[in-house]
């Protein structure tokens, strides 16, 4: 049985002979502080979504029952987390908490130019501002909504460049995250090694529902771009669990840590950005990391504009210190990961047992609804995925979040609406934060609604911000 598999073989005695005994595998942690939630009434829902314009963003989160809406700086951090934040050095210049930060990112990670910032869309910013020209091209493994903004921002474009798989959420691709080489060299070809400032390229990709990339496609990708000079820039916000299923998934890992592959990784690229509100268990923080010296010194530059000093970067040094610890504590067993993603497959396997459309393979970070397949009957341009989020809060008070056509927002040139092939709806599970029952509950609320989706009606919207929609804007039913 591979390493760290979630239900594990145990060896015992019986009749003279070995055998090998499944037990069931728990949480690698105990609970030690614990918040109240209350479940609100369906009439209560039903008013607290029409106040929040059928946008569960718009939600105020003490009307919400298992919150689903995100990962990002939700998880529970450890008792060792908290006493580190106690002894958090506070100085605007040269925070001895700065240099323990940057320690553990070049233990873990490998890099050794760190860059903080108070998350990780400030990373992307730094690193688009410094390396993108007006009119360059960044290929990367199907878009997400803030970095794309920020490479847009920056005067450039953003081109698809994942496997065909990815797009579809019933294939059983293991790797849906790779990029396609073909597609690749063909941006190159087209534009020119010149115009491709690097390649973007994301680990556990969110926008495809989780999926990881290969790493022979890794190393493949970063050997092509070498050849011309191009750097390839990860997004390694959850690069952990893309270690976790490489490790269980990939031939030649099944006996080396995460933490040894999630070296690996980083190890073919020039760079990455990292929401540690993820992978790193912080409620706050980020960093851009690099090898190149000159790149850190750009971004340092727009750091103090932008961000704040160079060693604390929009961070305080009570959360650097827990960042610091929460980047080895992410590592120090392959339990942690093991356990994260186990719950979120838990729940994967609750839903598709009950009938429920969902891309498979579950992903790392968050189960993903199909709801161009749950809510056949209504058009793309009336928003499913949309209308979906907003039927599931109203039957149980558990909030996700669209993943379709509102994310995806608008062509900046022709004002279209990008009309992404996966409509979805994402719940996304906190780290250590809900028990399997909760987990229960979430399905059995999402199979009923799914049994009566002809009934939920298409939304329009009332209000559309001009960038990164989906926060914001709010909507109502369509009449009829």
């Amino acid at each position: 049985m591979r390493r760290g598999a979630l239900v594990r073989g145990c060896r015992a005695r019986c009749d003279g002979e070995d055998a090998v005994e499944r037990r069931s595998w728990a949480e690698p942690y105990r609970v030690k502080v614990v918040e109240p939630i209350r479940m609100t009434t369906r009439a209560e829902r039903e008013e607290r979504i029409a106040e929040a314009g059928y946008n569960t963003f718009l939600l105020r989160s003490e009307d919400v029952y298992i919150d689903l809406l995100t990962d990002s700086g939700t998880a529970a951090m450890s008792d060792q987390q908290w006493a580190a934040m106690m002894v958090g050095d506070e100085a605007y210049a040269g925070s001895r908490s700065y240099y323990r930060l940057e320690e553990a990112v070049r233990l873990v990670y490998g890099y050794e130019e760190l860059v903080p910032t108070h998350q990780g869309r400030g990373a992307e910013h730094l690193l688009s501002q410094v390396l993108i020209s007006p009119g360059d091209v960044v290929p990367g493994n199907m878009y997400f909504t803030t970095t794309r903004f920020h490479q847009e921002y920056a005067g450039g474009r953003f081109v698809d460049v994942i496997i065909d798989e990815a797009h579809d959420p019933e294939s059983l691709h293991p790797f849906k995250g790779n990029i396609d080489l073909d597609k690749l060299q063909a941006v190159i070809d087209t534009h020119g090694a010149d115009r491709v400032p690097y390649v973007s390229f994301e680990t556990n990709v969110n926008m495809a529902g989780g999926q990881p990339a290969s790493m022979a496609n890794i190393k493949a990708v970063h050997e092509r771009c070498r050849h011309y000079g191009i750097p390839v820039m990860l997004d390694a916000t959850r690069a952990l669990e893309n270690a976790w299923f490489i490790q269980q998934r990939e031939g030649g890992y099944a006996d080396r840590s995460v933490a040894e592959i999630l070296r690996e990784v980083c190890d073919h690229s020039e760079g990455a950005t990292v929401s540690s509100k993820k992978d790193n268990l912080v409620n706050i923080g980020g960093f851009l990391a690099v090898r190149d010296p000159e790149i850190a010194r750009r971004a340092r530059t727009l750091l103090v504009a932008f961000e704040g000093l160079q060693t604390y970067g929009g961070m305080a040094g009570r959360d650097m210190e827990a960042l610091a610890r929460g980047i080895h504590e992410m590592v120090e067993t392959d339990d942690h990961v093991g356990a994260r993603v186990g719950q979120v497959e838990y729940l994967g396997d609750l839903l598709v047992k009950a009938g429920v459309p969902i891309v498979r393979p579950v992903g790392g970070h968050g189960v993903f609804l199909d709801a161009r397949r749950i809510c056949s009957h209504l058009a793309h341009e009336h928003l499913p995925a949309q209308a979906l989020a907003a039927a599931i809060y109203r039957d149980s008070g558990v909030r996700g979040m669209e993943r379709g056509i509102v994310s995806a927002g608008r062509d900046p040139q022709t004002g279209e609406h990008h009309t992404p092939k996966l409509e979805l709806v994402r719940l996304t599970l906190p780290r250590r934060v809900y028990t399997q029952a909760h987990m229960d509950v979430t399905a059995e609320s999402i199979a009923h609604v799914t049994d009566e989706a002809e009934q939920i009606p298409g939304l329009e919207f009332t209000y559309e911000p001009g960038e990164l929609r989906f926060f914001q804007a709010r909507f109502q039913p369509l009449s009829g």
